[in-house]
């Protein structure tokens, strides 16, 4: 019934084994961390923490019509298996993030940007919400465009940079350091199954890569200006050195490369 070489059915049997739990995680070094940090210091990393919060949020709320629109067009048994296991780790993210500002004693900030908002109150849900009604091959390539490869595989791949960047490099927060990185674990199978699913719909129907590349082509700017709001606040010295220029360039690093990883694929030949 289950095929055992499909790459979905390995991606749900990694997240069976990689199980964790974020009250397992010891924050205390990390308050003790925060309170010698500076106030600068602690604003970006809470500007960092409340985005990863928010999009978890968002995404929670989010993908279930996925996976009813793999259901309904005659989707893989196995694709349905995997989405159920995001659906929980997006669920666990949003704990983890929950967790780490009530432990620290920190309130998400209220007043995300602009652009921020647009990509997770706006094109989001619009783009997964409409699988709901129209689950078709084409709502669904812009379904998993908008979450698999821009939300998760550009700008939340970079998000962590930027936390590695602020903290480990600077032996802080150790507990932080481990949340993100699991988390990061996690998201590194989502964005495959996106990549998965996008060359199988693609081999299905090559016509569908130019709403694909339209669909990234116009989101792309805005996680570009997502990042550039998230550093505007602090001029020309920014906490812990951290270089906005890095970070574009990094999450321009990132896009090509799910683009590569799609051009290489034998299954979009």
């Amino acid at each position: 019934m289950l095929d055992a070489s499909r790459l979905p059915l390995s991606l749900y049997h990694k997240a069976k084994q990689l199980v964790w739990d974020p009250r397992d995680i010891d924050l205390a070094q990390d308050a003790r961390d925060w309170q010698r940090m500076g106030e600068r210091e602690q604003d970006i990393i809470l500007r960092l923490s409340a985005q990863f919060l928010g999009g978890e949020v968002a995404v929670t709320h989010d993908l279930a019509p996925l996976l009813i629109a793999i259901r309904q067009q005659g989707g893989l048994l196995e694709e349905e298996m995997f989405l159920t296991t995001q659906l929980f780790e997006e669920s666990r993210h949003v704990e983890w993030f929950a967790r780490w500002h009530q432990a620290l004693g920190v309130p998400a900030l209220p007043g995300l940007s602009a652009p921020y908002h647009r990509l997770f109150q706006d094109e989001l849900p619009s783009a997964l919400g409409r699988l709901l009604n129209d689950p078709s091959p084409t709502a669904q390539v812009e379904a998993i465009a908008t979450y698999h490869l821009i939300i998760e595989g550009v700008l939340a791949e970079t998000g962590y940079r930027g936390y590695v960047r602020a903290l480990r490099d600077h032996g802080l927060m150790p507990g932080t350091v481990r949340g993100i990185e699991l988390v990061q674990r996690d998201e590194a199978r989502h964005i495959a199954y996106g990549l998965y699913a996008l060359e199988r719909l693609l081999r299905s129907d090559p016509t569908l890569r130019d709403l694909l590349m339209a669909r990234l082509n116009a989101l792309l700017p805005l996680a570009f200006d997502i990042l550039s709001e998230t550093f505007a606040p602090y001029g020309d010295a920014i906490p812990f050195g951290l270089d906005p220029a890095e970070f574009i360039t990094y999450a321009g690093e990132q896009f090509d490369h799910r683009l590569n990883a799609l051009e290489r694929s034998p299954t979009t030949q």
